[in-house]
């Protein structure tokens, strides 16, 4: 009766928020109750459980999901991601795609999928004629896609692979050794197979397209092709522009390394503390520097610094506050996804899991991830929501995790690549997306939900290449 109770709680979030537009917290918390109430856990055994399974995870990742935001906050503030963006334009030229899909999977997982989007897009647009003059608006749109959502949740500090760590309890250093390999391996392999996609004729202008933003040549007006990007740049994208003009020239002339800085710290001290774990030669101070929560911190405080330097006080004031507003929504599902977990934990499901991942003693670690990669999946499918998807899952299997025989940070990589699967009209990035590129809904479904969707089944034989290894 634990499963189908379960089942039950999972689709009463699903109903109450695709159908009744309930926010993912209430549903959740309203799921977690019914479960546990339904499960025999009690009035007491229930309150408790949510209580505990949010303290616990945020005391896992609550001030990592924190330092990346206000980081990521801060970057925007300074212009950091946008000079990137145009300089890697400058430097790659007809590689462009690949380029943004490596760039938004490796360097820009900081920073909330919103705030990248938003800043890729115009350039994109503008780009998209040179690079080519009929497909290169989505193979663009693809290659943009897949790097937000494969750093999203496989590389570190992205908040969907913090929050997974995080519920598996499983150390960001280890999940960033083997996830960021595979996080940038998938876009650019998508965007490579997205590429000969569009060569079959898989794409339509004529209906791929909106045409109240951008009209293509073969329509009746014969509005040129080339300006595509102009007035959607204006209408789309009207945000980063005033963001951008904003940024003080004392910030613009300060070298990009520098201000990447917050950034790349990090990286290096968790990399390198997890390195020096792995093979034994750790010492206090590299284990103190290496600690996620330390570097993470060692970086907002580097960004802070730079921040105050370059726009003043008021400026990165505001950078903190718009920061503190994102951080306060993230850590508020993130916890109520250990919620569940724990509520599930009380019912005795970990039990019946364990039996199910182990059903066929012949192939445990190869059904543990396709199963681990299903749920993720469906979830993310039905809820709309990458990172609600991948939390839910996790909080799922959390609980059986540590006695199903296969690694964890395997499971991690599991969850992260099914909660990438096929993200659709559910979704409000879907229609941010699908504006800010100037996509009809036909074109934003063949460029956001393939992608991600190859993104899923392109990232899948990779976790199991790593579940040989780990």
């Amino acid at each position: 009766m634990d499963v189908l109770h379960t089942l039950i709680a999972i689709a009463v979030a699903i109903l109450l928020i695709i159908r009744f537009r309930i926010d993912p917290v209430i549903s959740l918390i309203i799921s977690s109750i019914y479960l546990g109430l339904a499960a025999g856990v009690g009035l007491k055994g229930t309150a408790d459980a949510i209580t505990t399974g949010f303290g616990d995870i945020m005391a896992e990742v609550g001030l990592l999901i924190g330092f990346g935001v206000l980081i990521g906050a801060l970057l925007q503030a300074t212009g950091t991601f946008r000079d990137l963006v145009h300089l890697i334009a400058e430097r790659v030229g007809n590689r462009l795609p690949y380029a943004m899909a490596a760039a938004l999977s490796i360097i820009f997982p900081s920073i909330y999928v919103d705030v990248q989007v938003v800043l890729a897009s115009p350039m994109a647009r503008q780009a998209a004629p040179v690079i080519d003059k009929r497909r290169g608006l989505p193979w663009l749109a693809g290659s943009i896609a897949v790097g937000i959502f494969a750093g999203y949740v496989f590389v570190v500090p992205g908040l969907a692979a913090v929050a997974v760590a995080g519920l598996l309890d499983l150390p960001l250093g280890t999940y960033l050794i083997f996830g960021a390999p595979i996080g940038l391996g998938t876009a650019l392999l998508v965007a490579f197979l997205f590429r000969q996609l569009l060569r079959t004729g898989y794409w339509d202008a004529r209906t791929d397209i909106d045409e109240s933003e951008i009209e293509h040549p073969d329509h009746p007006d014969h509005a040129a092709w080339e300006a595509i990007g102009t007035e959607g740049e204006q209408s789309a994208a009207g945000a980063t522009t005033t963001a951008t003009d904003e940024v003080p020239e004392k910030a613009a002339r300060m070298p990009l390394l520098l201000r990447l800085t917050p950034i790349l710290v990090p990286l290096v001290l968790i990399a390198v503390g997890a390195f020096t774990e792995l093979f034994d030669v750790s010492t206090p101070v590299l284990a103190f520097l290496g600690n996620a929560n330390i570097a993470l911190f060692i970086g907002l405080l580097v960004a802070f610094v730079l921040a105050r330097a370059t726009l003043g006080t008021d400026h990165s004031g505001e950078a903190m506050t718009s920061g503190f507003r994102t951080t306060g929504e993230i850590l508020l599902i993130t916890g109520i996804g250990g919620s569940l977990g724990a509520v599930i934990t009380e019912t005795g499901l970990d039990k019946t899991l364990k039996g199910l991942f182990s059903a066929d003693a012949s192939a445990p670690i190869l059904l543990s991830v396709l199963l681990s990669w299903f749920i993720a999946a469906l979830l993310h499918f039905a809820i709309g929501s990458v990172s609600v998807g991948a939390i839910t899952a996790a909080g799922i299997i959390a609980p059986v995790v540590s006695q199903i025989g296969v690694d964890p940070v395997v499971i991690a990589l599991a969850i992260a690549s099914g909660a990438m699967f096929a993200l659709h009209v559910n979704s409000n990035f879907f229609w941010m997306f699908k504006t800010l590129l100037g996509l009809s809904t036909k074109g934003a479904l063949k460029t956001l939900t393939m992608a991600t969707s190859l993104g899923a089944l392109v990232s899948l034989p990779l976790v199991l290449v790593v579940s040989v290894i780990a």
